[in-house]
């Protein structure tokens, strides 16, 4: 299909519009709200409750005296009706707070106006330091690079004329273990070229983890345009080379593969993209999502409020190839949010306390999602997690992350529209939900959600909790926020201007000023935030506004002009919008270098991953199929693989029964009862994980293989003679009891992986979100 048709679909479903407007105007707070249909529905049914009708109360002061007698009717205290309806003060309080509240906004606003003169007297500073002769010309060519490869270029000419590439040819640095990174870098060439791969996995059983040595650390990425030391270039490639030799190795058991890759999952982490929220600054996203889709780098996880998630529905709604189709200029033409002249829009905020209308925006937004795309769905399409995060409209109500996981039924389009429910820009809405049948009623008993920004802008702990998320990756945009990133020792990608990258943006002196006004800053919204100083506009606290965490592992933050903010609410055109994603590519562009590294062990394990899944699907060892790039097979061309989390445990293997009974897995009873060793599991010393990690410290710390001689294990230790009385009531009885305990048609190994918590499979969790729909529950192996 070409850009033009994809531009021009039209996904609106005006069934579920009409629900939607039919569920906004129903009152959500009454007891005997029920959706409509709510039998078909995954969720529990709404309580129903008959409203009674109101009796009218008789009574007469005695048998002569009327019953309609008039009698005047005693005032209340208004400090009696007015108890129990908000925290009560006492009078220092009611005093004082006014006053105070003004005098600390009074030091807030001398603070900013004080930094925004010392980041314009650094900036000044540094385009005099930086931007003249050779180095400013080359600066210039960097910034004016079209492509990434053109970046690329520019970065190594820069990197050279500064000298810069002698610092990444010096394995010595503070900043990493750089050591322990060398015995591990000879260590895993030297095993690997002698194919000893029992060894090779030792060494990666150690390594492999997130932050390993702080070769992640982002100041080995701020010293240089391009790259970091080679030792850690060369460290990446060669733990690359090495699970790539042994996921094709034939001297592993799948099973052993398997274990290997499912906790080198867990211990590493994945990435994720989060998109934050900025109203109409959000649209320099797309740039940023374009320089990774075009690096090949595009995460599997992909989080976005308001703004951000609208560009995180698009990606997670369309695969590869659209979307290299629809992040062009002319995406601006469905950008109409704000079309709506002041003459409309001032009508309705005088009506509604609100400027958009959310039905029109919920018509919209159905481009952005494809239609009515449920989470659920759009996680089978194309393989990308979409995580939306919304709060209900209550004060007390904790925030709630929208995923597949936790709302797999749930529209997009209505999750999208609660995030952008800001206070007087978009009233709070009902989350919408799909049935079997294809309608569409409302979700969570027709309770209301906003924008989950105020609160949580950048979900990182909801990340880890569902997905395992390690390496948050945020594109921020937020304008309140925006101004306050400062790097003073340089970021990835951009080191400091000045002598030659060395010393403090600006000088010393500007940069310590600059951190002490920031949390000067800081302090003070502290202080408003605790006192409760500050009243809740238009129904909402906002002092979690300006103390949230705003920032991730990497953090990408566009430069916007003046004129953006004046445009904070319009729509751009498609030149605008070039401009915008040009922006957003250039800022990426430094960061990729840093991501790419993590993302060829993370590409690694995933390829690992579904190469176990195949297997065990055909029960043979196929050939693996490597894409040209080295990365994994393009989004939709095969069922997804769910990421290793105890969250997609629970939701997968609900059933410990069903999961034994449907296992297809068969032993012989002599098996069962035994110590002996099975398939001699002992006779290789380096079969067990616990001696591997064990030589594979002792290999790193002599940094030889030959001074380190393999252990020994004799399979029949531990019945011998000598053993005491406690060691054998361990072997035996221990082991009687784990035999008892387990079903008969299971071998040993197999019962610890079924009940074994550290991961759930893909194949389960599809199969659980499709039997869902019949009435059997099915798991399959655990992969």
């Amino acid at each position: 299909m070409s850009a033009e048709a994809l531009l021009a679909a039209d996904y609106v479903n005006e069934s579920h519009i009409r629900a939607f407007a039919e569920a906004l105007d129903s009152d959500a707070d009454r007891d005997n709200f029920r959706p409509p249909d709510a039998s078909n529905a995954s969720g529990p049914p709404s309580p129903v409750v008959q409203p009674s009708s109101r009796v009218r109360k008789v009574s007469a002061l005695s048998d002569f005296a009327p019953v309609n007698l008039k009698v005047k009717r005693r005032k209340r205290n208004k400090s009696y009706e007015s108890r129990g309806k908000g925290p009560r003060h006492d009078w220092t309080f009611v005093l004082f707070r006014w006053p105070l509240l003004a005098f600390i906004f009074l030091f807030i606003a001398a603070e900013f106006g004080g930094y925004v003169f010392l980041r314009q007297l650094v900036n000044v500073k540094e385009w005099i330091s930086a931007w003249r002769g050779k180095k400013g010309l080359l600066r210039k060519k960097l910034r004016a690079a079209r492509t990434y490869e053109e970046w690329k270029e520019a970065a190594l000419v820069l990197d050279e004329y500064l000298h810069f590439d002698e610092w990444k040819k010096e394995d010595e640095d503070p900043f990493y273990d750089w050591k322990l990174v060398r015995k591990v870098h000879r260590s895993l060439k030297t095993l690997r070229e002698k194919k000893d791969v029992r060894a090779v996995l030792g060494v990666l059983e150690t390594c492999i983890r997130s932050n390993f040595a702080a070769v992640e650390s982002p100041r080995l990425y701020s010293e240089t345009f391009l790259g970091t030391k080679d030792l850690i270039e060369s460290y990446f490639e060669e733990q690359e080379k090495a699970l790539e030799f042994i996921r094709e190795s034939p001297d592993l058991k799948i099973d052993e593969k398997k274990r290997f890759f499912k906790a080198a999952n867990t211990n590493l982490g994945i990435s994720a993209l989060c998109l934050s929220g900025g109203a109409s600054f959000g649209y320099y996203h797309i740039g940023v999502v374009k320089a990774f889709l075009d690096a090949a780098l595009l995460p599997r996880v992909i989080t976005g409020t308001s703004a951000g998630g609208l560009i995180a529905a698009l990606c997670c709604t369309r695969t590869d190839a659209e979307l290299r189709l629809l992040l062009v200029p002319q995406l601006a033409t469905r950008i109409t949010a704000c079309e709506e002249s002041i003459s409309i829009w001032s009508k309705r905020i005088w009506r509604t306390g609100a400027r958009f209308d959310p039905i029109l925006w919920a018509r919209k937004c159905s481009f952005f999602t494809r239609g009515s795309m449920t989470f659920k769905e759009a996680y089978l399409r194309t393989g990308r997690i979409l995580n939306i995060s919304v709060i209900p409209a209550d004060r007390h109500s904790p925030t709630r992350l929208l995923n597949y996981l936790t709302a797999p039924d749930t529209l997009v389009w209505s999750a999208l529209l609660a995030s952008a429910a800001v206070p007087g820009i978009l009233p709070p809405v009902v989350l919408m939900q799909k049935l079997r049948d294809g309608s569409a009623v409302p979700w969570n008993w027709g309770s209301r959600f906003k924008d989950g920004s105020l609160r949580v802008d950048v979900p990182i702990q909801g990340l880890h909790t569902y997905f395992n998320v390690t390496h948050p990756v945020v594109s921020q945009v937020n304008p309140h926020v925006h101004l306050f990133f400062f790097a003073p020792r340089g970021s990835a990608g951009k080191p400091v201007a000045h002598r030659k990258g060395k010393g403090w943006r600006g000088n010393f002196i500007l940069s310590a000023a600059e951190q002490w006004l920031k949390h000067e800053l800081t302090k003070n919204f502290k202080l408003i935030r605790d006192l409760e100083l500050l009243p809740q506009l238009l129904g909402q606290d906002w002092s979690s506004v300006f103390l949230q965490r705003f920032d991730g592992h990497v953090t990408i933050w566009p430069r916007t002009r003046f004129w953006d903010w004046l445009r904070i609410l319009s729509d751009p055109d498609p030149m605008e919008l070039e401009r915008m994603m040009r922006m957003g590519q250039i800022v990426t562009w430094p960061k990729l270098r840093m991501i790419a590294n993590r993302a060829k062990i993370e590409n690694q394990i995933y390829l690992g991953r579904q190469f176990v899944r195949n297997s065990l699907k055909s029960k043979v060892m196929p050939t693996p199929t490597v894409t040209k790039s080295g990365t994994p097979p393009p989004s939709g061309s095969d069922r997804p693989l769910s990421v290793d989390t105890d969250a997609e445990t629970a939701f997968t293997h609900n059933h410990p029964r069903s999961f034994f009974r449907n296992k297809r897995i068969h032993i012989s009873p002599s098996n069962s009862g035994t110590s002996t060793p099975r398939d001699g599991r002992h006779q290789d010393p380096l079969r067990s994980p616990a001696a591997r990690r064990k030589w594979a410290s002792s290999l790193l710390n002599t940094g030889d293989k030959t001074q380190v001689s393999p252990p020994s294990i004799n399979p029949l230790a531990s019945h011998s003679g000598s053993d005491s009385f406690f060691t054998r009531l361990r072997t035996r009885s221990l082991s009687t009891l784990s035999t008892a305990a387990t079903p008969k048609e299971l071998p040993l190994e197999a019962a610890e992986d079924a009940w074994s918590t550290d991961s759930s499979s893909d194949d389960g969790l599809v199969e659980f979100l499709d039997d869902r729909e019949h009435s059997s529950v099915f798991v399959e192996e655990d992969v």
